[in-house]
């Protein structure tokens, strides 16, 4: 017998005519004799619903209450599809993050899992021939609620695969990962298979269809991730180990993230310890740091790197805190730039890349400000105006 693990992203479970369609597709996959662990996400919009709530009765509310609030627009899902799965016959047991044994520790509001109950689910399965299991949500050792922040429900669903030892299907309103942002560059080629080191590099630079976090754990236990439109019979995209990938391309993707700001500090005293009071803030507050570069001399040193603008009332936090005891320090930040990147393992082992990048910018006319390279990727930091332009000329260069 078959099982596997499931989820079903906001947008696939947006409306009541959506959940039934989706609960008559796993009725009839049960009815073939798999076993399925259901994880959902919260109904479309409902999460932004209830934080527009919490602005209009709190400036700044407790992340604990948030954690509390948010994950409720998950439980409404597992209730309204576990209802309509019993009315189709099928024997359905809902489970909210706690109930399933899904550990997390961290911040409220951006906690990750330490683990999952491997026992509890396998003993509910063996009753049930589908759980529906709530995404972004955990308990932590103080047995209060927390939320696995950003694209949450996606890890929710490899964790549980990985604990399970099941393949996972995440299913969306794409069909697949793409090369680029269709919406970007309309002629970017569908990716039918790609390495997880590739699409994890694709999700921190910005392709934003995965949740990072969720492909490493994926990685880490060799899970096969399949990425599909839900109720689709177009085929989607798998992600798996590099040497299963049949064709491997210097490049493979690229990738535009709009959403950064740019911040450069000067420190005049060539001996403070601005950097390692700024970073360990950062680790504090979860704040992810990306395109990192320093120049140091005997009158001080200067600092960039760009962290996505969401964090922009945290940044500003910090900053009056680390001036506190930094009172030298000057510091700009700027929202006019986006990073644009190239990915691909054949990076690694072939020539050329980042020459013929650098001469498809610069025939188009495109400066960039910065530039940061990782074993197989390259960003750089262009004017916000020249994004898409920037996406197209790579993309045209490399054929995706």
């Amino acid at each position: 017998m078959e099982n596997s693990v499931l989820k079903f992203g906001g947008t696939s479970v947006g409306d009541f005519d959506k959940i039934r369609e989706i609960a008559v597709s796993l009725r009839d996959r049960a009815i073939l004799g798999e076993k399925l662990i259901v994880v959902v996400s919260a109904m479309g919009g409902t999460t932004d619903e209830l934080l527009s709530n919490v602005k209009s009765l709190s400036p700044a509310p407790k992340d604990d209450h948030i954690a509390l609030l948010v994950t409720t627009g998950e439980q409404q899902t597992i209730s309204y599809l576990s209802i309509v799965l019993e009315n189709l016959g099928v024997k359905t047991k809902a489970m909210t993050g706690f109930q399933a044994g899904i550990k997390t520790f961290g911040s409220h509001m951006k906690s990750r899992i330490s683990g999952v109950d491997k026992a509890c689910l396998l003993s509910a399965l063996q009753e049930n021939d589908v759980l529906v299991v709530a995404g972004f949500q955990g308990v932590n050792e103080q047995n209060e609620i927390t939320a696995l922040g950003r694209g949450g429900s996606d890890t929710t669903a490899v964790a549980i695969a990985a604990s399970c030892g099941m393949p996972c299907e995440i299913y969306t309103d794409v069909d697949g990962v793409y090369a680029t942002d269709p919406r970007v560059y309309e002629q970017a080629k569908r990716i039918y298979s790609i390495s997880y080191d590739e699409m994890m590099e694709m999700s921190a630079l910005g392709a934003g269809v995965l949740e990072t976090r969720s492909i490493e754990i994926a990685k880490n236990h060799s899970i096969p991730l399949y990425l599909g439109k839900t109720l689709s019979e177009e085929e989607g995209t798998w992600i798996m180990q590099e040497t299963k990938v049949l064709e491997r391309k210097a490049v493979i993707g690229a990738a535009l993230d709009e959403d950064i700001i740019h911040a450069t500090i000067f420190e005049p005293r060539a001996e403070s310890t601005l950097i390692f009071d700024l970073f360990k803030k950062f680790d504090e507050e979860s704040i992810n740091v990306d395109m990192i570069s320093q120049m140091s001399g005997s009158k001080g040193f200067q600092l960039s790197f760009t962290v996505k603008d969401a964090e922009s009332v945290r940044l500003d936090q910090i900053f009056a805190e680390t001036r506190l005891f930094h009172p030298d320090m000057s510091l700009t930040m700027e929202t006019g730039y986006c990073k644009v990147s190239i990915i691909g393992s054949g990076m690694r082992d072939m020539s050329g890349v980042a020459s013929t990048a650098f001469m498809a910018l610069n025939d188009s006319g495109i400066r960039f400000y910065q530039t940061t390279t990782s074993e197989i990727s390259i960003s750089y930091v262009v004017d916000k105006e020249h994004g898409k332009g920037a996406v197209e000329s790579l993309a045209a260069a490399f054929d995706l």
